[in-house]
């Protein structure tokens, strides 16, 4: 798929979570960061996704972190984008 089909589909799923919290924390950011994004990011952004909603608020809002200590920088820039 195209650059540009893929950040679309990935700003949809950014804005359109299941939950309110993560949808106001993930489409901001994805509508602000997507497009600078190179491949290796949007890798990672993908798999972020796959995420449970549930498990992304709890890392943004610091109650815990990511076991294997995945998504560290990308955890920060969301935080910093709040």
């Amino acid at each position: 798929m195209d650059r540009e089909t893929r950040l679309k589909r990935l700003y949809f799923r950014s804005a359109h979570r299941g939950s309110k919290e993560s949808d106001l924390i993930l489409g901001p950011f994805a509508e602000a960061h997507l497009p600078l994004m190179d491949e290796t990011a949007l890798l990672e952004y993908e798999a972020f996704l796959e995420e449970n909603d549930n498990d992304i608020w709890d890392w943004v809002s610091g109650k815990s972190v990511p076991e294997d200590g995945r998504y560290h920088e990308l955890i920060n820039r969301l935080k910093e984008n709040i």
